[in-house]
């Protein structure tokens, strides 16, 4: 949420930076006017309320003087009905202004691009794209042609996009989250294991809840909701507090399963387990003062580079476009990974930088000689297992259809290669007789 003084004081950096969104900017307009009208409201409010003191006082004095109180009494009785009123009026308009308050995106960072997509930056490329001299295969093909993955019977169970891991796959995606976590947790990270389910309110205290309600599942009859990702639940941990300031920076690495409709993704990355409505991932969270926040993004940015590497996944970082980012963040890196069956690059997660805006929304502060601030968020993707599977088989396949073990997974996995089970083998060998 944007604080209330930079609305009032600079409209035109929150119109400029809605402009940079493709955004319409009259809301801020609409905004200040409710707010002029509520302010106005709550001081003639405040002033019936002090009038109504002084009231009281008058009737006193005049009854202790044996005067007599006849118009104060009759002004006394007519006050309440005018309170009453007002604040009526006062919560109306503070609702109204509150709803745009929270719609309001974060303010863009002078550094990203601004446009569409189109105006994505490529900042810096790692590793050789790699091209096989034989015809290499997409990961789902693979991966059903070794009995590692099966996507229609979960498609039976549980609809489209849903999958079954099997066999040696499903060490993969423990081995994966098992790397990530270690990396962190020497790094300093606090892992945490967060509810699935979280309150409205706590969801609202990260992301401006009405903007994304169709990528969300709610549960029906109850004020829960699936989390799409670790942040929120890992955002709302704090919420309503103030940290000690000795304890900051809090460094979390939160691992969770996440539910996401993908709404509005309809014939995008179907295939496979790219893009799905359950995936796992462990989550880099950062509550951090204010002026240590871009050596915190710089920090986990580093993370995911060095991660990426260790597990010898041809990557690249893209900065996003002021039209191309998520409302919450100020500024978002993505890194993509190569696919090579494809031939192009695809997002595997994202480093963003929120500064203050989730702590509003969330009223999480530090104290630092007595005075009250907010603190700043930060978040990033280190591992969404399921899509890292299928950049990792697809950079990993051979020409025999196996799949070789990154180095730094095969500790994990106690394995060096994923190959066709041998039952499998031998079924296929006797319908080859018939």
């Amino acid at each position: 949420m944007l604080d209330v003084k930079l609305l009032r004081e600079s409209p035109k950096i929150v119109k400029e930076s809605l402009r940079k969104r493709g955004m319409e900017e009259k809301s801020v307009d609409v905004f200040l006017e409710l707010d002029e009208r509520w302010r106005s409201m709550k001081q003639e409010s405040d002033g019936l309320r002090s009038e109504r003191n002084k009231i009281s006082m008058q009737i006193n004095e005049a009854r202790k003087q044996g005067e007599k109180a006849d118009e104060f009494i009759k002004r006394a009785k007519e006050i309440p009905q005018k309170i009453v009123q007002s604040e009526e009026e006062l919560k109306v308009i503070e609702e109204k202004k509150n709803n745009i308050l929270e719609s309001f995106p974060n303010i863009v960072d002078p550094s990203v691009p601004v446009g569409d997509e189109s105006k994505n930056k490529i900042l810096e490329t790692i590793g050789k794209a790699q091209k096989f001299k034989f015809k290499s295969k997409g990961h789902e093909e693979l991966l059903v042609s070794l009995d590692q993955l099966d996507m229609e019977r979960a498609a039976k169970v549980a609809g489209a996009r849903f999958y079954y891991l099997k066999r040696d796959i499903v060490k993969m995606n423990f081995a994966i989250m098992q790397f990530a976590l270690d990396f962190l947790s020497k790094k300093g990270f606090i892992l945490m294991q967060p509810p699935y389910m979280i309150k409205k309110e706590s969801l609202n205290s990260a992301l401006p809840l009405l903007a994304f309600e169709e990528m969300i599942y709610k549960i029906e009859g109850e004020d829960l909701y699936l989390i799409g990702t670790a942040e929120h639940a890992l955002n709302a941990y704090y919420m309503n507090e103030t940290i000690p300031l000795e304890k900051l920076p809090v460094r979390f690495a939160g691992v969770s399963p996440c539910f996401r409709k993908e709404a509005g993704s309809h014939g995008k990355d179907t295939k496979g387990i790219f893009r799905i409505h359950q995936f796992e991932k462990i989550e880099q969270f950062v509550f951090c003062k204010p002026e240590d926040s871009w050596k915190e993004f710089d920090n986990i940015l580093d993370n995911s580079r060095e991660m990426l590497k260790q597990l010898g996944i041809p990557f690249r970082f893209v900065l996003l476009s002021s039209q191309d980012m998520g409302r919450v963040p100020t500024k978002t890196i993505d890194f993509e990974g190569w696919f090579p069956s494809q031939g192009k690059y695809g997002e595997l997660g994202s480093c963003s930088n929120c500064l203050d805006y989730q702590a509003r929304r969330a009223n999480i502060k530090f104290d630092e000689k007595g005075e009250r601030k907010f603190v700043n968020t930060l978040n990033n993707t280190a591992i969404a297992t399921e899509r890292m599977i299928a950049c990792i088989v697809d950079n990993y396949q051979k020409e025999d259809g196996s799949i070789e073990i990154p180095k730094v997974l095969q500790k994990y996995m106690h394995i060096k290669m994923i190959k066709l089970a041998k039952q499998i083998k031998g079924k296929a060998k006797k319908e080859a007789k018939k």
